[in-house]
């Protein structure tokens, strides 16, 4: 039997390396993408299929469902792995609310919409797995602690996002508990690709590692986990 696997924003970065990863172990990889010629053309390096996907429009998720529906009537693993950092990292009292709307639209708001719209096929599968990109600037615990690398980060579109897309994450864990279904959240550290400008000490595939590890877990791995790969980071 096929293993299927969908990755949002798979076009390039982490998702690109996450579905390389996936590929290379014999998973029908399902590059989503917004950007139709990044999209067909990561596609097409990596020899996998390609589906049109803005998480932010729901024709656009409904349509990739339907379609992967269509031709593989299973979904074995979802990553939600598309996100946007702010546009905007001024003071919380200064970020206009359009940018805030913007960033929670992608961040966790489209989580939820592609999940719920793939959710009818991942119960189909034998082993579900559902991966959602986090960020260690999530965790609230961290956030407080003024020793911390991430105190001064104080991006609050960005990091309310990831700590929404933790509950989400969090939500589908406890409704799919009593399933082969696992649900969790990774992150993958700061990596040096386009959405951080290039710069990062550790590259995408490394990235991708703990991802990787997520969608594949046996039957014994956690569900409602928030994890990297030094470990679990505290909520």
């Amino acid at each position: 039997m096929t293993t299927t696997a969908l990755i949002t924003g798979a076009n390039k970065g982490i998702g690109f390396q996450t579905a390389r990863l996936l590929a290379a172990r014999g998973i029908t990889t399902i590059i989503g993408s917004r950007d139709e010629d990044r999209g067909r053309a990561a596609a097409g390096r990596l020899g996998q299929p390609y589906v049109a996907l803005d998480v932010t429009d729901p024709a656009s998720v409904q349509a990739a469902a339907d379609r992967i529906d269509k031709e593989y009537g299973t979904l074995d693993i979802l990553v939600n792995n598309a996100g946007i950092l702010s546009p905007d990292k001024g003071a919380p009292s200064s970020v206009p609310m359009e940018v805030v709307r913007h960033v929670f639209e992608t961040n966790a708001l489209g989580v939820i919409a592609v999940t719920n719209a793939m959710l009818p096929m991942i119960r189909r599968s034998p082993a579900g797995r559902i991966v959602n990109v986090s960020s260690e600037l999530a965790s609230m615990t961290n956030a407080m602690i003024r020793e911390s690398h991430v105190w001064h980060l104080n991006d609050m579109p960005y990091n309310a996002s990831k700590a929404a897309l933790n509950m989400i994450t969090l939500s589908y864990a406890k409704e799919l508990w009593d399933t082969g279904i696992k649900v969790n959240a990774g992150d993958p550290g700061w990596c040096a690709t386009d959405i951080h400008n290039g710069v990062g000490p550790r590259t995408a595939e490394q990235g991708a590692a703990i991802i990787v590890h997520l969608a594949t877990l046996g039957a014994d791995g956690p569900s409602g986990s928030y994890v990297q790969d030094a470990g679990v980071i505290p909520w």
